[in-house]
C-alpha cells in the first residue's frame, strides 16, 4: 500500500521543519562545536576540554541528522522515499511518521 499524497505532504513539512531547527541549533553550537566560547582560564582545564567534546559530539550528531533528513527530502522529490534502501521493500506508513528521515523498513533497521 503507498503512501498517500497528503501523508507524503505532511512528512515533507515535517522533514523541513526539523531540517529547519537543527539547523538553527547547529548554528548555536558552530561547526563541531569550535566556534563556542569557553572559559579559557577557567581553573579545570580538563572541564572545558570536556565540554569541548560533548559540544563536538553533539554538533556532529546534529549534522548526522541533517544529512539524514535532506536525503530523505531529496528522495521525496526525486521519488524512492518510503522504501527501504537495504531490502527495497515499502517502509509503513506509521514508521515513516513516526521517523520520517528513515532510509529502512523495521524489518532491516533491527537486523
Amino acid at each position: 500500500m503507498a503512501t498517500s499524497p497528503d501523508v507524503l505532504d505532511a512528512l515533507r513539512s515535517a522533514l523541513r521543519v526539523e531540517r529547519d531547527h537543527l539547523r538553527r541549533q547547529l548554528g548555536e553550537y558552530g561547526t563541531g562545536g569550535e566556534d563556542m566560547a569557553f572559559d579559557g582560564n577557567f581553573a579545570d582545564s580538563g572541564q572545558v576540554a570536556a565540554e569541548k567534546g560533548e559540544h563536538r559530539v553533539l554538533a556532529n550528531s546534529i549534522q548526522d541528522s541533517l544529512a539524514d533528513i535532506d536525503h530523505a527530502l531529496e528522495k521525496l522529490d526525486k521519488g524512492g522515499y518510503g522504501i527501504c534502501e537495504r531490502c527495497g521493500q515499502e517502509i509503513s506508513e506509521a514508521r515513516l511518521e513516526a521517523m520520517p528521515a528513515t532510509r529502512y523498513c523495521i524489518s532491516c533497521a533491527s537486523s
